[in-house]
């Protein structure tokens, strides 16, 4: 038997699991139970990132020893994944002594090989990211997070990426399927291309990682350690290297340029693919803590059942791509697919066997029609989950379940039952639906594990469902003669008012909780749109504010940022002001144009993707929406300064 391994990120403790985390660890579950029924061993790993100075901190917080809070965040994340019915064969911890072991020997075959070296390092550091800022002074928020960083200075151990630059290239010009999807494979080739700088991967000033035998006190740093926790779960088990790693695409740089780069190194076999995934949006905007808007899985299991989330995620998402999550698109999905539409197709076709034939699955000959839509349907599906086209597979099973419910509509068996003259026709529908329902189940089965076992065994079935094979999978398996199970519901209606109110009920309540292991304090008690007393500043203090009024004179994309706009801006001053505005989602440079904006004059440069920028402009930021200017109605002169 073939051997299919695949990994989720090693989800790094610094959060509680939220729908993010669960999104990826779906389609993981999803394409493990998917390989299984194509016959491939199939194996999933998953874990926990537990080093670095935010774990640190994190449990002096609570008053822990790092390793008690380890303990505490990677147990829920187990807790999660069992909630949700995850088949996941491997939780590798990066606090276990074995995978120790592994980063040492992948240390050890580096340098034996030329690869690693000691060198110092001065820099500004993000220690909620975890990276070096370059071109960033004391003082410089993170370009990614936004968060104050840290001035660092230290001796450590570099790894030699420079050396492998155009090794990388060659790679992913001889396996152009080792990135996905393309856009992510050509922002990787965009970025390697430049020409890489070789990379810290140790620390000194750190107290909680792996340490370096024979070299204290410098510890193992971040990407050295988590990324090789995918070797360590299935350390002699034959499985590496991984057939796929699933990633969100904000890790997507580690993984395809420092991981392959590592393992070259090393002499070690390189995993097949890597499949970078875009952000789940809560109602458009990117979930974040900072902006309180984090979706978690618990509440809707709760609430609708894990295959209701399965679903939506998978049908609504095209995987790969941003998606959009609300809780009004996902019961709207919910009830026009699942409960409107496979339950309600599977309730009436099993209740009119039992009403019409004694609930016995009757003989008869098939419509043409329908055992050519199966063959299609189930070649198609096969392809498009092959492929993780998740959505577009799940389209074809639901226009396969459309033409059937159209066959039964236009056959009309509730008349045919009363006809004596038709009970062969009525046979022959019977029969069609069930065993089209029987091939959609099937097909199904790794969306939907636990709904459609439900359904597999209110066909009669005797076989597991799981070890049904696809590629022996045709129409006309359903045996007649047949006894039906017991009939129930399989996704009732759900009325979209109370539901969503229960489940923000239960949001609130699972973020408390949450909190509660991360040793977050709760929050002061606000006014709404008032700031607490103790966030309030003086007069004297907002003075220093030198805010005036600019005119813009031209703006341009900042390549590689989707978010940046290069404006060049009029004050008054003798030359424009270069400013880095992040308001390229709201605003094109077309729009911008000559308009008159406010800007804050005497902020300290910085620089943003190598530019330096000059001042920061002031727009008002909406809650799950975008930046919107601020601006005046009246005329009022460049340079003039707000009061």
């Amino acid at each position: 038997m073939n051997k299919y391994y695949l990994t989720t990120p090693i989800y790094y403790v610094n959060a509680a699991p939220h729908i993010g985390h669960a999104y990826t660890t779906i389609v993981a579950d999803l394409i493990k139970r998917f390989k299984r029924m194509q016959g491939y061993h199939a194996v999933l790993t998953t874990g926990s990132d537990e080093h670095g100075v935010n774990v640190e901190r994190a449990a002096e917080r609570q008053g822990k020893t790092p390793q008690e809070f380890c303990d505490v965040i990677s147990a829920e994340f187990r807790r999660q994944w069992q909630m949700l019915g995850l088949q996941i064969d491997h939780f590798q911890r990066t606090t276990d002594p074995k995978h120790a072991r592994v980063v040492q020997d992948l240390f050890n075959r580096c340098r034996q090989n030329g690869y690693i070296y000691k060198g110092s390092y001065t820099g500004q550091y993000c220690i909620f990211d975890n990276l070096y800022v370059n071109d960033a002074k004391p003082g410089d928020p993170c370009p990614d997070c936004g968060r104050i960083t840290e001035t660092v200075t230290e001796e450590n151990f570099f790894f030699k990426l420079s050396a492998f630059t155009e090794r990388l290239l060659e790679l992913y010009e001889s396996q152009p399927d080792f990135i996905q999807p393309e856009t992510r494979r050509n922002e990787v080739l965009s970025f390697v291309r430049q020409g890489l700088t070789d990379l810290s991967i140790t620390r000194t000033n750190l107290k909680w990682g792996i340490p370096v035998e024979g070299e204290s006190p410098h510890l193992f740093y971040v990407w050295f350690d988590a990324l090789i926790a995918y070797k360590t779960a299935v350390e002699d088990e034959g499985l590496w290297p991984a057939d796929l790693h699933l990633i969100g695409k904000e890790i997507l740089r580690f993984h395809a340029v420092f991981w392959p780069a590592f393992l070259m190194a090393a002499d070690l076999p390189l995993p097949k693919r890597i499949f970078a995934h875009g952000w789940l949006l809560f109602e458009e905007s990117k979930m974040s803590k900072s902006r309180g808007n984090i979706v978690r899985s618990e509440p809707i299991h709760q609430v609708m059942g894990t295959d209701a989330l399965r679903y939506f995620l998978l049908r609504e998402v095209v995987f790969g791509q941003d998606g959009s999550f609300s809780y009004d698109a996902l019961i709207g999905r919910y009830n026009s697919d699942l409960a409107n539409g496979l339950g309600n197709l599977a309730s009436r076709t099993l209740t009119m066997i039992r009403q019409y034939r004694e609930g016995a699955i009757p003989p008869g000959a098939m419509p043409e029609e329908m055992p050519a839509g199966a063959e299609a349907t189930i070649r198609d599906v096969i392809t498009a989950f092959d492929a993780f086209e998740f959505s577009n597979g799940l389209q074809k099973v639901w226009e396969f379940l459309s033409g059937l419910d159209k066959l039964i509509v236009e056959r009309a068996p509730w008349k045919m039952a009363r006809q004596p003259e038709a009970q062969a026709d009525l046979d022959a529908t019977l029969y069609t639906a069930a065993e089209a329902l029987r091939i959609a189940t099937v097909l199904l089965y790794p969306v939907l594990p636990e709904s459609t076992q439900n359904i597999w065994k209110q066909l009669g079935m005797t076989e597991p469902l799981e070890s049904v094979r696809l590629d022996s999978l045709v129409w006309g398996q359903l045996p007649p003669g047949q006894k039906i199970g017991e009939i129930s519901p399989v996704f009732p209606r759900i009325e979209a008012a109370p539901a969503i109110q229960k489940m923000k009920e239960l949001e609130v309540r699972v973020t408390e909780e949450q909190n509660v292991l991360l040793g977050k304090s709760p929050k002061p008690e606000t006014v709404p749109g008032i700031a607490p007393v103790s966030d309030r500043i003086a007069i004297d203090d907002f003075a220093k504010v030198d805010m005036r009024v600019g005119q813009v004179l031209s703006a341009e994309p900042v390549k590689g940022a989707d978010k940046l706009l290069h404006l060049k801006v009029d004050i008054g001053e003798p030359e424009p002001r270069t400013i880095v505005a992040g308001i390229a989602e709201a605003y094109t440079s077309q729009e911008l144009l000559g308009r008159k904006v406010v800007i804050v004059a005497n902020l300290q440069p910085r620089k943003l993707r190598g530019i330096e920028s000059n001042g920061m402009i002031v727009a008002g930021s909406i809650e799950g929406g975008k930046p919107v200017l601020a601006g005046f109605l009246e005329d009022v002169p460049i340079g003039a300064r707000l009061k």
